[in-house]
């Protein structure tokens, strides 16, 4: 199913006003999604009885169907305007299908307890501890009662968020490249950023774990088209067609040594990796902002050691890990000939191996033969650090399906 079927009813819902806002809400997820996601929603009931909840004889894993990683609070939200009463319907994507779902809310960057009276997958009414509104504590997060909803692969998937006395910090994800929406009693907005919503784990009879793309906004897909799907987990996701799940954790501008756009590396692994449903790989594309971004990192070792360490901590939960090479940028604003030279001694440490169990060479496949210290212009975005539509459609393919499945060998040399 084409996933970038769909869209223009999605940017007709920019400009509504509070007649609009009462269509978003009767039309649901159907307004959200393509061909796919509007079947499976049309399919499930839209009465706004309580849920069923998942039997306890249900078979099937509980995997990440998808996830982002908590960048910020906010001070939000639209305008200044009044919080009372808001509903976020975030719209995200899905990599695999399932019989039932649950969520994770988070307040990480709250600073005091935050009230979610109501919250609906694709219109079907979810609880946490058999409630309907459940309190997150500031800097905490929960993650709801099963709920039976039929879930598509491929697909998009409205998560609505009720906040009725909500005040800042808003956790959030920003720059997301799909379009959600915020409604007030001023109005409904387009927005592109995700709040509160952090994950989306289906219940799955067909997928055996779940990938996790750990990276920066080469993985979040800074340069792609909005609403279409191209980031390069999203290729991914396409030719595992089902056999695996596949969550992007990519945050623009992170960082593996500092702080920066989002916690570092080094600090959210736990979070945003080990704690994922399913999870059994975790590719790892990150250091090109220690590399490039003030203050510029002049040490690869230093690099080297914090993605080893990573490394080390999926082996101890007996995940696997694929690592990538860092690309070339020469053209962008902050390059400099010494910075690309710890780039590319970066990359022969990774080549060399000890810091990944296996390696994706981005950089090899991804620069200009005539310029090796350039993107390939095919895939160049425009500035010369990020990519196109066509660019992360190469980076998807490139990953060795073979390198995700089965167990990390018993022998570990790292």
């Amino acid at each position: 199913m084409p996933r970038r079927q769909g869209y223009a009813l999605l940017i007709a819902l920019v400009t509504g006003t509070a007649a609009l806002a009462a269509v978003v809400a009767f039309a649901g997820s159907m307004l959200f999604s393509g061909p796919r996601a509007k079947a499976s929603a049309s399919a499930a009931p839209q009465s706004t009885a309580r849920p069923r909840a998942a039997p306890a004889h249900s078979t099937g894993l509980w995997l990440a169907t998808w996830a982002a990683a908590p960048v910020l609070g906010s001070p939000d939200p639209n305008h200044d305007q009044d919080l009372s009463h808001r509903t976020i319907r975030n719209v995200v994507h899905t990599s695999i299908g399932g019989n039932a779902a649950r969520v994770t809310l988070s307040n990480l960057f709250g600073t005091q307890p935050l009230l979610i009276d109501n919250v609906t997958v694709n219109t079907r009414p979810v609880t946490f501890r058999g409630a309907p509104a459940t309190t997150v504590a500031a800097g905490g997060k929960v993650v709801s009662d099963p709920v039976v909803v039929p879930v598509a692969a491929d697909a998009d998937l409205v998560i609505t968020v009720r906040t009725p006395h909500a005040s800042g910090p808003v956790t959030a994800h920003p720059n997301s490249h799909q379009s959600s929406y915020v409604e007030t009693e001023q109005g409904t907005w387009r927005s592109t950023a995700w709040r509160y919503l952090t994950a989306v784990d289906v219940r799955s009879t067909t997928a055996t774990g779940t990938v996790v793309a750990l990276g920066d906004s080469l993985t979040a897909g800074t340069g792609s088209t909005t609403d279409a799907n191209n980031r390069w987990p999203d290729v991914l996701a396409d030719r595992l067609n089902g056999r695996y799940a596949v969550v992007n954790q990519g945050i623009g501008g992170n960082r593996v040594l500092r702080d920066g756009i989002g916690p570092r590396a080094l600090d959210r692994f736990q979070r945003d990796v080990l704690d994922i449903s399913g999870a059994k790989t975790v590719i790892i594309a990150l250091g090109i902002n220690d590399v490039q971004g003030f203050p510029q990192e002049t040490d690869p070792q230093r690099i080297t050691g914090a993605l080893r360490g990573m490394t080390q901590q999926a082996h101890a939960h007996g995940m696997r890990v694929v690592g990538a090479t860092l690309m070339p940028y020469d053209g962008y604003r902050s390059w400099t000939p010494a910075q690309d030279a710890v780039r590319n001694r970066l990359n022969e440490m990774i080549r060399a191996g000890g810091v990944f169990d296996q390696v994706l060479d981005f950089d090899r496949d991804m620069r200009d033969p005539g310029h090796p210290y350039r993107l390939h212009p095919a895939y160049d975005s425009g500035d010369h650090l990020h990519l196109n539509d066509a660019g992360y459609q190469r980076l998807g393919s490139l990953v060795n399906l073979a390198d995700l499945a089965g167990v990390r060998p018993s022998s570990d040399a790292l």
